[in-house]
């Protein structure tokens, strides 16, 4: 039997904000939407077609499953979703505007999914037809208990084999109950396959400086001679990674960002074109699209790094443009900004 299903495991949210780039303190309503990172991921996947699940603990209340079908709705396998525990994890977004900078306020403490133990997950029955298991650094970081669920986790998918994917993201305001988060992140990453990590992830993680990436249109030109010798510097650390992806933002202003991408793969550094994105919606799921783009993409385009790269760059430059979490663009659209990926605005000449 050929195993394609990917499997993401990790905390979902919900995510609180206020309409029309009010404060959190102004206003009478909130807008609720569902998210976190492993979530974004599946989501994205599973609009591009591909075969995802996703696992988590949530709450046996109505909005614990109304999580899980919001999930399922947009094509996320949701069976092996577990019940249990208080309350959902929560988190209050208040987007940039102006020379203001945006801020998120994490209520994460209690929730069903930071009482996850190792042994109530089934791993080897939940993971015997996979391909892929996608973690973040976000899956180790709630409780020390969901951090020795997400290493028995690792366990059981080097066990059968399974491509491990792993997203960096350090949220340092996550990390209260006494890991030290840097040898925590490195041991999961020495378990990796292939991982995504923003520049300044990247510098946190490894203590060195990164070359600045200050574009503020497509022609900035890249340090790659830093680049590489940084790449090569981390892999030897953890030599099991074979790809390496780097995303870079440049926030010209609050709404208008500069997006690229490095991936270094088998010792090969490749640079993505520098995308203008000159009317961000919502940054919130970045990450996680650059993460879920790659995922596709290296099922898709098995024989061409270069293109892999350049649809996981275009695939999170569309995500500036949804607002909430989910990325929801679709494959045509992924294609139509690699095709013309100077200008993301070129997506809609092509559309209209």
């Amino acid at each position: 039997m050929n195993k394609h299903k990917i499997v993401t495991f990790g905390e979902l949210l919900l995510r609180f904000s206020k309409s029309d780039h009010l404060r959190l303190t102004q206003g009478d309503y909130f807008i609720s939407k569902y998210g976190g990172s492993e979530a974004n991921v599946a989501v994205s996947l599973a609009t591009l077609g591909d075969e995802v699940e996703y696992i988590t603990r949530l709450p046996d209340t109505p909005v614990g499953h109304a999580g899980a079908m919001c999930l399922a709705q947009l094509g996320v396998d949701t069976s092996r979703v577990l019940y249990g525990g208080d309350r959902i994890g929560t988190y209050y977004f208040e987007p940039a505007a102006g020379m203001r900078a945006a801020k998120v306020i994490y209520d994460r403490t209690g929730s069903a999914y930071s009482d996850l133990k190792p042994g109530m997950i089934p791993w080897r029955e939940f993971l015997k037809d996979a391909s892929i298991f996608h973690v973040s650094g976000i899956t180790a970081a709630i409780s020390q208990q969901a951090a020795d669920a997400t290493f028995e986790a690792l366990d059981v998918a080097d066990e059968l084999g399974l491509t491990v994917s792993f997203d960096i993201n350090y949220r340092k305001n996550l990390w209260r109950y006494g890991a030290e988060p840097r040898k925590t992140i490195g041991r999961m990453l020495s378990r990796c396959d292939m991982m995504f990590g923003d520049a300044i992830e990247f510098e946190w993680l490894c203590q060195r400086k990164q070359p600045p990436f200050t574009a503020t249109d497509s022609h900035f030109e890249m340090q790659m001679d830093e680049y590489r010798e940084w790449f090569d510097e981390i892999h030897t650390t953890y030599p099991r990674c074979r790809n390496w992806l780097m995303g870079m933002r440049n926030m010209v202003a609050s709404n208008h960002h500069t997006l690229t991408a490095l991936l270094w793969t088998d010792g090969e550094l490749l640079q993505a074109p520098i995308i203008d994105i000159p009317d961000v919606v919502d940054p919130v799921g970045v990450g996680d699209a650059f993460m879920a783009g790659l995922l596709h993409a290296v099922k898709a385009f098995p024989n061409d790094k270069q293109l892999q790269l350049n649809y996981s760059l275009a695939a999170s430059a569309l995500k500036n443009t949804i607002p909430g979490d989910f990325n929801l663009a679709t494959d045509e659209e992924i294609m139509d900004v690699v095709e013309h990926r100077h200008n993301i605005n070129m997506l809609y000449k092509t559309t209209i």
